[in-house]
């Protein structure tokens, strides 16, 4: 199958990321077919089968490993005591329940009683979006709370839209699967449409946004090892993650169990995640993720990648398994991995720790299996990587550490040039480092903090209604709880504000399931005189900010809402953080940013002012530093979530995330940017940056308008000066949003990038490969006069010409990098 051959989905929508590449549906069709729910199983094949064939090693314990561990709780856990006050703003029935506890559902956790009913009970209450009756809607919220105890299900546990699932972190409780178990899944997150044999996902893998699931122990190992059985099903989106879940599965010889299986999608963040046994600790199919923080112990194989466009995996740690990451799917040609990054990883008793089918010159697509290894530390692994057709060892293995390996196609700057062996990794800024590793830090729960600790803003007066102007009460509590060294619990709802809310330094602030700040009013409409919604710190003042899960939006015209601007300096020392805040910019209820707000607009040159939706997602300022951010997502929208058919509409936001920070000293991990005007991530004069798999999209309007329409270059905030990039007589598509821009700036490590422009004023003729012109001429540029030591692992594009300008000048080119849908360059550096 030629990789040009590409099909779109017949939905009645046009998004961009839903594609269906044929050789990779037969990848995951392949995998599906493994499972007794669709056909009968008939065995491992290859090396899985050999594997299988050995001796097992030993079993290790089953215990938590986790090495960001929090610290011993002294209190139980204050989520579960806390007055839950939370509301569905937009959602019409006023009794609804945004907090559910399963046990107020009959749900027992007594080890005998079979709570499947109970807790679906507590999933499912209050009329919510539904797999098979609702594609997305925000209007119905929840949190279903597990009690510690050892709950017993016997059949799959049905997640719904806009869910997140929390146990208790200081006994964490277990879903015990009976040996009967029915399903794909303990929980399915997206589960088969029942009785349809084309195999349909109840929602669209690529549009499941805004869902968690932490602190569970998922238990599969009273079902027969011989049998087919999965933990978690999760093909999902941005703004989702899996955090602190321990998976136990059978070490049988011959088992066939699996802790997570993802088959599609558009992710996506997962870290704490600890598997024991299994055939498979994980099988992994998506456009794009970061992982981080995963501990593998006796499985046969510890990650089967079955196809992606890019991932990256940090802080891996693989022990006792027959093979570490299988990039193969058992395919020689054409493959259906895209790129891998590894780093900071650890494989020990391992036989084989990465196994590929990448023949530099030869494998088909061009640049496909491309893989990036760096300071990884291998301890009796005697294979470091190894060619599955022909069984050639690649790199040799043992004891030792690898400083960087890869294979595919490099530029330094120039290329490209197919490259597989060792090289010298990049010097790694001291800042950004604990001991030889990047730093990293998992989202708090404050679970070591009694309920004292807290203090609510709904209890502080605010209504969170969507509706009442909670400016003063928002602000008032925060201030206060930074005073009392409190944390505030931001209830669930919707809080409009009609001025700036200032976070300051000391604070801490955690939202329940995605708390939304909402800007309104003429304050944040003068595109002139730009004005933040949320501020952390004024500039000059230094300390630390912890903020979790929250939203910040936008209602109406807004054309002067800067939607967060980050004020404070840290220390690398003592970072600040942000953990699973987005920004949301139109296409939710209240939002007033609708399809009948703001239609899509491709048969029009019309700019709709009432649809200037925001100036900027997120201004990051010179006296800022030290801030690490993971798993977020910054979204202009480009459909109606609550509508049934997921229509287009036309949003207009000026600019994505822009630091101009001079300390630097940043983490962003798993951070995906969409949608804005002029560019989705804008580095300008700053240092030490670590970036872990971004993401990005080109606005879908464009070129209609171009970028430079409708908000008037800025030069105070760097601006691109598109007169400057695109001279006179240069094509529409060289006006259009960069993925990513890089201005005087040094030591900036990016591991993995996956910049993509699907369309080009809606039509998505323009991203398949073959295309010519594409959807837009540069998606990633960088000044080469004033940038140095700029590194990039995998970098994936779509739908661009050049994938790398430097200055005005493009040095890299889609057509000689060709992947299973993107094109992709495994090492650029800056020269």
């Amino acid at each position: 199958m030629r990789l040009s051959t590409l099909l779109f989905l017949p939905l009645p929508f046009a998004l961009g990321e839903q594609l269906v590449i044929p050789f990779v549906q037969e990848a995951v069709a392949k995998e599906l077919a493994s499972f007794n729910k669709y056909t009968a199983y008939n065995g491992p094949t290859g090396i899985a089968k050999a594997a299988l064939a050995a001796a097992s090693p030993a079993a290790a314990p089953h215990a938590q490993v986790n090495a960001v561990a929090a610290p011993a709780a002294s209190y139980p856990y204050w989520y579960e005591y806390i007055t839950h006050q939370g509301k569905a703003a937009f959602n019409s029935n006023t009794g609804y329940k945004i907090f559910r506890n399963v046990k107020t559902y009959g749900a027992k956790g007594d080890g005998v009683t079979d709570d499947t009913a109970a807790i679906q009970r507590a999933i499912s209450d209050g009329n919510r979006c539904a797999p098979g009756s609702c594609q997305s809607t925000t209007t119905t919220p929840a949190v279903v709370y597990f009690p510690a105890g050892t709950y017993i299900v016997s059949s799959s546990i049905l997640d719904y839209y806009y869910t997140q699932l929390i146990g208790d972190p200081n006994a964490m409780p277990v879903l015990k699967a009976t040996p009967g178990f029915t399903g794909f899944g303990v929980i399915d997150g997206d589960q088969y449409e029942p009785g349809n044999a084309a195999g349909v996902l109840s929602y669209g893998a690529t549009n499941v946004f805004w869902r968690q699931i932490r602190n569970l122990v998922i238990d599969l190992t009273a079902i027969p090892s011989s049998s087919s059985a999965t933990g978690i099903h999760w093909p999902t989106a941005q703004a989702t993650s899996l955090q602190n879940i321990v998976f136990k599965m059978s070490s049988a010889s011959g088992t066939q169990h699996q802790g997570i299986f993802i088959e599609g999608g558009s992710g996506g963040f997962m870290n704490d995640l600890t598997f024991y046994g299994g055939l498979n600790g994980v099988v992994f199919g998506n456009q794009q993720f970061t992982v981080r923080n995963l501990a593998f112990y006796n499985c046969v194989t510890a990650i089967s990648q079955i196809w992606n466009w890019g991932w990256t995996y940090k802080s891996l740690s693989i022990n006792n398994c027959h093979v570490g990451i299988d990039m193969t799917n058992n395919n020689a040609n054409p493959l259906t991995v895209g790129s891998v990054t590894l780093l900071d990883s650890t494989f020990t008793n391992t036989g084989v720790a990465v196994l590929t089918n990448r023949v530099g010159g030869t494998s088909k697509p061009a640049t496909a299996d491309s893989l990036i290894i760096e300071n990884v530390v291998l301890s009796n692994t005697p294979i470091a990587v190894k060619l599955r057709t022909s069984g050639a060892t690649l790199l040799a293995g043992g004891t030792l550490t690898i400083g960087a390996w890869g294979s595919g196609n490099a530029y330094t700057p120039n290329g490209p040039s197919t490259t597989q062996g060792s090289f010298t990794a990049p010097t790694r800024p001291a800042s950004l480092l604990v001991g030889s590793k990047y730093y990293e830090r998992s989202k708090p729960q404050y679970n070591n903090l009694p309920v004292t600790s807290f203090r609510s803003v709904r209890t502080g007066g605010a209504k969170g209604d969507g509706v009442t102007d909670d400016t003063n009460a928002l602000q008032n509590t925060i201030t206060a709880a930074a005073t009392a060294g409190q944390v505030v619990f931001v209830d669930a709802g919707t809080y409009k504000v009609t001025r700036t809310i200032v976070i300051p330094s000391g604070s801490k602030i955690v939202g329940e399931t995605y708390s939304v700040i909402m800007s309104s009013g003429t304050y944040f409409s003068d595109i002139n005189n730009p004005q933040a919604v949320v501020q952390v710190g004024n500039a000059g003042d230094a300390g630390i900010v912890e903020w979790s899960d929250m939203i910040v939006s936008t209602q109406g015209a807004q054309a002067g809402a800067i939607l967060i601007r980050w004020n404070l300096a840290s220390t690398s020392g003592s970072p600040s953080g942000m953990w699973d805040v987005h920004t949301r910019i139109g296409g939710f209820a209240g939002s007033n940013l609708q399809k009948a707000n703001c239609p899509a607009s491709a048969g029009s040159t019309a700019i709709n002012a009432n649809c200037e939706a925001a100036y900027m997602s997120m201004h990051i300022t010179k006296t800022a530093a030290a801030l690490y951010m993971e798993n977020v997502w910054l979204w202009t929208a480009d459909h109606d979530v609550e509508d049934p058919s997921l229509s287009q509409i036309t949003v207009y936001t000026g600019r994505g995330l822009y630091i101009e920070s001079t300390a630097g000293t940043f983490w962003l991990v798993g951070t995906a940017v969409e949608h804005h005007a002029r560019y989705q991530y804008q580095l300008q004069s700053t240092k030490n940056i670590f970036m872990g798999q971004i993401q990005t999209e080109t606005a879908y309007y464009q070129p209609n308008p171009i970028a430079i329409h409708p908000y008037p270059i800025n030069n105070a905030l760097n601006d691109p000066n598109f007169n400057t990039y695109c001279p006179s007589g240069s094509p529409a598509t060289c006006s259009m949003g960069f993925g990513l821009r890089i201005t005087s700036c040094t030591d900036i490590h990016i591991y993995g990038a996956g910049l993509y422009s699907f369309f080009n004023n809606y039509s998505t003729s323009c991203s398949v490969q073959s295309a010519n012109p594409q959807c837009q001429s540069n998606i990633f540029t960088y000044d080469s006069a004033t940038t140095t030591k700029l590194y990039i692992y995998n970098l994936n594009t779509v739908g661009s010409t050049a994938m790398v300008t430097k200055d005005a000048g493009k040095i890299a080119t889609n057509i000689y990098n060709y992947n299973v849908f993107p094109s992709t360059i495994f090492y650029f550096k800056s020269g």
